[in-house]
């Protein structure tokens, strides 16, 4: 007996990879390690030290629009590594494009409002933050390609209003407004229902 439920040899590897430099709205969260250290500013529990000594955000990068909706990216935002600032220099300026992404600044801004804008107060502003990023692909630590948030879109980019949508906010404090009752779906086209 042979059939495609017998014979697997000629099964195609499904890698289920969002192509790189793909363009996506995301809501980042941020899974608690339960690391803290106060002189550094990592408090909340928000930080994860890792078994070599490495310290990091372990964000989950969840697509809200679009042809890959709903699909997670998991993806490690450097704070410290024993092994030099890099590691470090490019978390901060992954946070730094987040910041500007989600609160509409462009990176070239350097007036006060945008100063105070890229500020926060804690990890916990970070999460579930609203950005644009651009997907790429990296190796996980098998070395099997999976997806990666290693930049985010600002202003400057052209295609940034249309994957951001609504004008973003300015303020860095500026507190969302409760709605007074829960909205139904308005079925608006192009937004899965969970995110009208």
């Amino acid at each position: 007996m042979s059939g495609s439920w017998n014979d697997f040899n000629d099964a195609k590897n499904n890698a289920n990879l969002i192509p790189k430099g793909t363009l996506a709205k995301v809501r980042l969260t941020i899974r608690p390690g339960g690391f803290d250290d106060p002189a550094q500013g990592w408090t909340g529990g928000y930080a994860t030290r890792g078994s070599t000594g490495s310290v990091y955000l372990s964000g989950e990068f969840t697509v809200l629009e679009g042809p890959y909706a709903r699909r997670k990216v998991f993806s490690l935002i450097g704070l410290y590594s024993p092994n030099g600032p890099n590691w470090a220099n490019m978390g901060r300026s992954l946070v730094r494009g987040i910041l500007n992404s989600a609160r509409g600044i462009s990176d070239k801004d350097n007036s006060p409002e945008a100063q105070a804008a890229r500020r926060i107060n804690g990890f916990g502003d970070l999460d579930g933050i609203e950005f644009v990023a651009r997907i790429d692909i990296g190796s996980d630590t098998n070395g099997d390609d999976k997806n990666e948030i290693r930049g985010a879109i600002t202003p400057d980019h052209k295609d940034y209003a249309g994957l951001m949508g609504a004008a973003p906010r300015q303020a860095p404090t500026a507190p969302a407004q409760p709605s007074a009752a829960p909205q139904a779906p308005t079925g608006a086209p192009g937004r899965p229902s969970w995110a009208q």
